[in-house]
């Protein structure tokens, strides 16, 4: 049985991911701590802790593990919580040197990278892009640290492909969401849709993040490629230009949106991965769905 590494296993997005992988592979759940060893892991899992923003650490770790494949998941994941330096350079540092250390591996990467590499859901003024549905093409213009280190984080993933010649994939989940809480539907039932507007209202549910990093991580393609993880459609149930012309007072001359088509296009995540999203809000909102543990009952 093959070996992947999962770091911020410890996160919420995170165990879902070890969760998903752990029934066809031996997982080694990294993160800043170790459970304890009176914990005992459940079948096919176990628990490495490392800061990874620290080279020697993450290299010394990934050296001994050689695994067959890295799902880099740790990061700062807000601008806001924390001092935007420490956002950007703890999350490119980590970045950098767990995917080097997977190259180094030659181990085939997943990673999250982000929507908010685009540059709208933090910018100063939100506006529409340059495109509806948006493509993994658009620009990535960010104006926030977080952003930044997502598409700095991109760049160190197309050189470790190209130096050592593995398949990395830059997960850009949108906002994602848990079974009987979706807060995504707060905006919604606000009535103020400006809150949302920096993703242009779309989602995506945990499950089906597991599923598309599972999917990236199983494909074969060559080089570094960048993938969607959004939900079929908009949380407002309304059509997506409709909301889009109502907050900003124009759509852009490139848009073929269909009723309440999400903004974010997964045509590529169907077309390379085989992956297509699940779940819509109009169930997974009120759905009681038990959290995945990496540990015996």
């Amino acid at each position: 049985m093959e070996t992947v590494v999962v770091t911020g296993a410890g996160g919420r997005s995170g165990r879902w991911i070890a969760d998903r992988l752990a029934a066809t592979y031996e997982v080694v759940c990294v993160d800043l701590a170790h459970p304890g060893f009176e914990v005992d892991a459940r079948e096919n899992v176990d628990f490495r802790a490392a800061d990874l923003s620290d080279r020697g650490e993450a290299l010394d770790l990934l050296g001994d593990l050689d695994p067959d494949a890295v799902v880099h998941w740790a990061n700062l994941p807000s601008p806001t919580r924390h001092a935007g330096g420490r956002v950007f350079e703890t999350n490119v540092l980590a970045t950098y040197n767990t995917l080097v250390g997977a190259g180094r591996a030659g181990a085939r990467v997943a990673w999250a990278s982000s929507e908010s590499a685009y540059g709208f859901a933090f910018a100063e003024e939100q506006g529409v892009p340059d495109e509806l549905p948006v493509t993994e093409a658009h620009e990535l213009r960010p104006e926030d640290p977080y952003g930044a280190s997502k598409a700095a984080g991109e760049e160190v993933a197309k050189m470790v492909s190209r130096r050592f010649g593995v398949r990395v994939a830059s997960v850009r989940p949108s906002w994602i969401q848990y079974p009987g809480e979706y807060n995504c539907r707060d905006v919604a039932a606000s009535g103020d849709i400006a809150g949302g507007a920096g993703n242009w209202w779309s989602y995506v549910d945990v499950r089906d993040v597991a599923g598309l990093v599972a999917a990236a991580v199983d494909a074969d393609f060559a080089g570094h490629e960048a993938f969607h993880a959004a939900a079929a459609d908009n949380y407002l149930g309304r059509p997506t230009v409709e909301a889009v012309r109502e907050c900003f007072g124009e759509v852009p001359a490139d848009c073929s949106l269909d009723g309440e088509e999400s903004a974010l296009s997964t045509a590529k995540a169907a077309e390379m991965l085989g992956w297509t999203p699940e779940h819509s809000w109009r169930d997974a909102e009120s759905e009681s769905v038990p959290e995945p543990s990496l540990y015996e009952a």
